[in-house]
């Protein structure tokens, strides 16, 4: 007789999968550390339903079965017996760190950014909220199912009676703090209570930050009218919310324009339909501007960002998961929020490269929300003045949609932009950096009660320290780059690594007592400004001044209401500051940016001058821009000073065609270092000659450049190398870049790195 499968294995296994044992439960779980996994475990009984994905657990690992926390990324069947299996230990989390897409995009991440999935969720879920910081174990009473038995309740002495009363008519779990006072007992009738079993206790962990001190309450503001612009921007927006699928809208509107009001009234839809929106902006010194423009039209607003203490952070957190937060507002970590009813997801100047992390996962925001709202089917607005040039020609293709806004609000003028050419215009090196015609426009936007911002990306006093008897210039021992001097404390520092010493009165390499402290820094151009206009209250923002908590909200709150007549500082005041009684914006010098060897320098630079460009004559009265520049004549400054978009972005795109740079190609860079620069030279070249072999091989088409020192070839005391890889299929790069990940182990004290769609080329 010819017997089937299926009548002898009715769930399709073979003899040999049966035989092996019963099913056995199990997890697998990646550790942020090596090895990383995943490995499995098993599931014993005890927490059979209560270990769940994105959990962390107690497991043992290794011969001496170390105890290592892992995370749990899948709970499975498998096929193997019990006692092949290790057990997991314990559980560290009562309930999941994330849901089921953030996992999906953790996943992701891994695999699109060559990372571990354990480092990837120590990235995504922050530290607070790992530490359960702002919580504590609390013990915690309810009535158990005897105290519904009306015999055993009526038998009880009147005191304990009440007491038990009060419990059940609080229809919630109380602490036997809260139970004492509110029934007026003792400890000992609760605990007498709890003996019979008419009150169980259990432990939770329970949040003891102090929501009191998280701004609230606010004026509600009306919506004001739209122009005809924003409300056809609004309306594509509108279209793609209530499709229910996921597209991706570049908002493409001039600085001044009114993007943040077409985000406000968008969002104001989602939040209709009992949703939650995510706005992403580039830097942290915007988020307090942008809170509270939103906090004075939506009911509940919370914010995330990496300089709140961990209990606030926690309670943040937790809030939005619990789906209590309306609008969620952070810089680029802000996009791993765990809203539960996500809606729509907005990204701000979404040119900006703050966006990029450059530590490990070195995820782009603009990419991992692309993903993330393509998961969640919900639309995602990316807006800018000046869009990267990927963001725009994939928008110019058709792959995003895009929405303009060419006009200020109230047909309001863009701000008339001057080069002051330094190559021929005298300035008192003497007395500073302020040309004639940029000092008297200072003095005039003074007198006529007005305020000015001062952009200078360099901070410090000067960037450079040198003996001009010898040459020497002071430099980092551990980096590749000269010490930066600073005023305060007489010190002078590496800003990569922070080295600092005292800045030197005399050369340390020959002796020579006239050292010179050259360059131009924000701290020296404070210095040249307050003397220049010794009764003007001026302010400095930059990395250096805004360290303590609360010092971005402080110092733009002063320059909002007036007191500050002149700020300046780094590229943090050029972007989104929206101060309608600035008059006029200086750039002292727009070629910082636009010598750098890399294929983004002008792009950049356009984007820089633009967008500080953009902060003047955003009110009533017309405002003036004066960038001074050793280049007038360089397409990226002739573009920025007439706010042409288009002749840029036409230009730029043909160069960047010509030579096959993103956006048409995609890019990664790794970086080589190590102690010995022979050592770390020879792996480089090791590396990159065993890249080349493979794509010999599998015939992909992979260009390779290097490797070669990059422009810092010294760094934190490790030589460095690096090479690029460009090609027009990501997936092939992407393969590639995984298979050579996996056979490459560094020799000795050497390490590697990848940078997937880089940012920096320094």
């Amino acid at each position: 007789m010819e017997l089937h499968q299926g009548e002898l294995f009715p769930d399709d296994r073979a003899p040999w999968e049966i035989d092996a044992a019963n099913e056995t439960p199990s997890a697998s779980v990646v550790f942020p550390e090596a090895p990383y996994g995943p490995y499995d475990y098993r599931i014993p009984d005890e927490l059979a339903g209560i270990v769940q994905p994105a959990m962390r657990v107690v497991v043992p690992l290794g011969k001496g079965n170390r105890e290592i926390v892992g995370y749990v990324l899948s709970i499975q069947m498998a096929m193997v017996p019990q006692s092949s299996l290790k057990p997991i230990l314990r559980t560290v989390d009562h309930e999941p760190l994330c849901n089921g897409s953030l996992l999906q995009l953790i996943q992701w991440m891994s695999r699109y950014y060559l990372v571990p999935l354990g480092q990837v969720f120590e990235a995504v879920i922050p530290a607070g909220v790992r530490a359960g910081a702002g919580t504590r174990n609390q013990t915690l009473l309810r009535p158990s199912e005897l105290a519904s038995e009306e015999r055993a309740v009526t038998a009880l002495p009147t005191k304990q009676r009440q007491t038990l009363q009060q419990l059940i008519l609080a229809d919630e779990p109380l602490s036997i703090e809260q139970l004492k006072h509110l029934a007026q007992c003792s400890d000992g009738v609760i605990k007498k209570l709890r003996d019979i079993g008419l009150i169980e206790s259990y432990t939770e962990r329970v949040m003891t930050f102090d929501a009191s001190t998280v701004p609230g309450n606010f004026e509600r503001i009306p919506a004001p009218a739209l122009s005809a612009d924003q409300r056809l921007a609004l309306q594509t927006i509108f279209q793609s919310i209530e499709s229910g699928e996921h597209s991706t809208i570049l908002l493409h509107g001039v600085t001044g324009s009114g993007k943040t009001e077409v985000y406000m009234q968008a969002i104001e839809q989602v939040v209709s339909y009992g949703r939650q929106a995510i706005v992403l902006v580039p830097e942290i010194s915007l988020t307090p501007q942008t809170r509270s423009r939103f906090q004075h039209r939506f009911q509940s607003v919370a914010v995330l960002h990496s300089s709140m203490s961990g209990p606030e952070r926690h309670y943040q957190w937790r809030r939005i998961a619990d789906g209590h937060a309306q609008v969620i507002i952070g810089p680029r970590s802000a996009i791993f929020a765990p809203a539960p009813y996500l809606g729509l997801v907005i990204l701000d100047e979404e040119h900006e490269n703050t966006f990029k992390q450059e530590t490990v996962p070195r995820y782009h925001a603009r990419d991992v929300a692309i993903h993330r709202t393509a998961l969640e089917k919900i639309p995602l607005v990316l807006g800018s003045a000046t869009p990267s040039l990927e963001t725009f020609h994939r928008a110019r293709r058709g792959q995003f949609r895009m929405v303009s806004l060419p006009r200020r609000i109230l047909n309001r003028p863009l701000p008339e932009v001057t080069t002051i050419d330094l190559r021929s215009t005298r300035i008192d090196v003497n007395r500073g950096s302020l040309s004639r015609p940029l000092l008297q426009a200072i003095e005039r936007t003074l007198a006529e009660k007005g305020q000015t911002i001062l952009l200078l990306n360099r901070r410090g006093y000067a960037t450079s320290i040198q003996c001009p008897s010898c040459g020497h210039v002071v430099s980092c021992p551990d980096c590749d780059l000269p010490l930066t001097h600073h005023r305060d404390g007489s010190k002078a520092t590496c800003h990569y690594c922070d080295y600092t010493i005292a800045a030197p009165n005399v050369c340390p390499k020959c002796g020579f007592d006239a050292i010179r402290f050259a360059g131009l820094g924000t701290q020296k151009l404070e210095m040249e400004v307050q003397a220049r206009f010794p009764d003007a209250v001026i302010a400095r923002m930059d990395s250096d001044t805004m360290k303590k908590p609360g010092s971005h909200e402080r110092v733009l709150a002063e320059f909002r209401g007036g007191k500050v007549q002149i700020l300046l500082g780094t590229q943090m005041i050029a972007k989104g500051l929206d101060f309608p009684n600035v008059l006029l914006v200086g750039v002292i010098n727009a070629d910082t940016t636009l010598h750098f060897p890399d294929f983004r320098a002008s792009e950049k630079t356009f984007q820089l001058v633009t967008q500080v460009a953009g902060r003047t004559g955003r009110g009533d009265r017309a405002g003036e821009v004066l960038v001074q520049t050793y280049s007038p004549d360089h397409p990226a400054i002739v573009a920025a000073c007439k706010h042409d978009y288009k002749m840029f972005s036409s230009q730029e795109l043909k160069q960047r065609e010509e030579f096959g740079y993103p956006p048409f190609s995609s890019l990664a860079r790794i970086i080589f270092r190590g102690p010995d620069q022979v050592e770390a030279n020879e792996f480089a070249e090791g590396v990159v000659k065993k890249i080349q072999l493979e794509i010999a091989r599998v015939g992909a088409k992979i260009r390779v450049l290097g490797p070669a020192p990059p422009p810092i070839a010294k760094l934190r005391g490790h030589y460095r190398f690096h090479a690029m890889l460009i090609s027009q299929d990501a997936a092939a790069l992407n393969a590639l870049l995984s298979r050579i990940q996996s056979s490459t182990k560094p020799p000795g004290e050497n390490l590697y790195l990848i940078d997937i769609d880089p940012q920096d080329m320094l």
